[in-house]
């Protein structure tokens, strides 16, 4: 933090309703530069200091510097009390507020009524009335929302965050007496001890908040898994920037990514992964009437073009997602979108500046599988209803090829078998009156599970690390024609619209085929290429 000479002023009232708003000291423009110093630090007695931030009137007299009645009674302060003043600087790489509590009540008691006020507008207003502010610990504030009644606002606690340590997302937050507030900190509203306010939203509990850029931000917590590549992938590229302050983004000639392409199979997490923000169907888009469409697309980036005019570089991330995007942007016919056709996506968003980052969320290995499955049965393990018989490591070996989403099927079918054992089927259907103690998931429910309920899609593909395709039957890929086996036009013409270049062929083939006939000439061909290894 930069040190400067103090001067002395005097104290007085806010010079306008309006300001004493704003939470910030009103000064002269004579006396600090706002472009210059945006904070100061305060001396009220030789052990006594506070941190406010500020704003300059042009009105104001010279050496003179207002407080509103709650700053006064805070920090004690008196009219006309002679002050120390200097200018303050917050070191934004470890000052950077992560997490800020507010306990909130109405600011006067008559006003009290049981309207729901919600969290999470009011958080987002919070961030675009003070961004950029200093906040201490145990200050109190006056916040206007909306147009409801006055709230108090007391700062119950603050952690900030080390951006220095910022590793694939995860950093370290730590407590703090102060911090400088920034468009992406997590504000959590906590009604005051007999507050009749009535909170609803997200926002009104620390527990219940997660933000995509929060050093706690955990899948496994939110039930997702085998996606810790894939997160840190697109945290490295889309996110990272948005930690840091908007003047050093702004000092490097640094544009934030705006698009994202999450594609792969059904089932494998990319809805999931964008659960929290807004999430719109591609389908939804789409209007019979002329001009419908693009008004509909427009009116979801309303809100967050509305808070860009209001905050300019200091406005908060948005994050709108598009599900089953290919069923508006084929060929030729701030933002996450998902599909499963990624080759129907016209090419032409697929350029820099468009969606960007384009990430396949694909089929999770066998370390994943150990991940999803232990999210799945978590529950049964904290009540010991899942058996010691029953290894993870086993069943992730055995669920090869299963989605997240087909994993958890299989763990809600080895439940019901489960429980169709305490079942008593009669004249009848009774429950054994001792269920609660008897309910157990064996290895054994997992096994019939596997067995007779749930398939894999994708029951015997295999894709390998080298990108390439093992294909099994390869009778399946000839046509029988006068002049012997020959590859079939179909499947080939099929292989070429979907992209592939190059492919690996196992072949498991009767030993009657011969060394005149073209599959062996083929492979030979791939591996003078370098696309096949035997």
């Amino acid at each position: 933090m930069k040190k400067y000479q103090p001067e002395k002023m005097k104290a007085t009232k806010c010079p306008t309703e309006e300001l004493s708003l704003t939470n910030c000291v009103i000064v002269s423009d004579q006396d600090f530069n706002e472009e210059k110093v945006q904070h100061l630090e305060i001396s009220t007695s030789p052990h006594q200091k506070f941190v406010f931030s500020l704003k300059t009137y042009p009105r104001m007299a010279p050496g003179t510097i207002g407080f509103n009645l709650m700053q006064r009674k805070w920090a004690v302060i008196s009219l006309n009390q002679e002050l120390e003043v200097k200018a303050f600087q917050f070191n934004k790489r470890v000052d950077c507020i992560a997490t800020i509590t507010l306990e909130v009540d109405f600011l006067q008691k008559k006003n009290a009524n049981s309207d729901p006020y919600d969290s999470d507008k009011m958080a987002q207003e919070f961030l675009m009335q003070f961004n950029n502010q200093a906040f201490t610990e145990g200050q109190i504030m006056a916040f206007s929302f909306a147009e409801k009644k006055m709230l108090g606002v007391t700062i119950k606690e603050i952690e900030v965050m080390d951006i220095s340590s910022m590793k694939d997302g995860k950093g370290k937050a730590k407590r703090a007496g102060r911090g400088i507030l920034t468009p992406n900190s997590a504000v959590i509203f906590e009604k005051a001890e007999n507050s009749k306010l009535n909170l609803t939203g997200k926002s009104k509990s620390k527990s219940a908040y997660t933000s995509i850029i929060n050093p706690d931000w955990d899948f496994n917590k939110m039930g997702i898994g085998g996606l810790d590549e894939e997160f840190s992938a697109i945290f490295r590229r889309a996110f990272a920037s948005r930690v840091f302050p908007p003047e050093l983004v702004e000092q490097i000639g640094m544009k934030h990514v705006k698009g994202i392409l999450l594609y792969g199979p059904p089932g494998t997490g990319k809805t999931l992964m964008a659960r929290e923000p807004k999430i719109i169907n591609g389908p939804q888009i789409l209007d019979k009437y002329v001009g419908e469409s693009e008004a509909n697309v427009r009116r979801l980036f309303a809100e967050a073009e509305e808070e860009e005019k209001r905050c300019g570089p200091h406005s908060g991330l948005h994050i709108i997602i598009f599900d089953e995007i290919d069923a508006i942007c084929k060929t030729r016919g701030s933002v996450v979108r998902m599909t499963n056709r990624k080759d129907m996506i016209d090419e032409a968003l697929l350029r820099p500046g468009r969606l960007e980052v384009q990430m396949e969320i694909g089929l999770p290995d066998e370390f994943g599988r150990s991940q999803i499955i232990a999210i799945h049965t978590a529950t049964m393990r904290e009540n010991n209803k899942l058996a010691t018989d029953v290894n993870i490591e086993e069943l992730a070996v055995l669920t090869k090829n299963f989605s997240g989403a087909e994993i958890e099927g299989l763990v809600r079918a080895a439940t019901s078998t489960a429980m169709n054992r305490l079942i008593k089927a009669s004249s009848k259907v009774e429950v054994d009156p001792d269920a609660i103690e008897k309910l157990n998931v064996t290895r054994s429910d997992f096994l019939h599970a596997l067995e007779h309920d749930v398939k894999p899609i994708f029951d015997d593909a295999y894709k390998s690390p080298l990108s390439c395709i093992i294909v099994d039957d390869i009778e399946r890929l000839l046509d029988y024609v006068p002049i012997g086996p020959r590859f079939s036009n179909l499947v080939l013409q099929a292989l070429l619209w979907v992209g592939i270049k190059k492919l690996l062929v196992l072949i498991e083939m009767a030993k009657q085929i011969d060394d005149s006939h073209r599959i062996p000439k083929f492979l030979c061909i791939l591996e003078e290429e370098g696309g096949l290894e035997m």
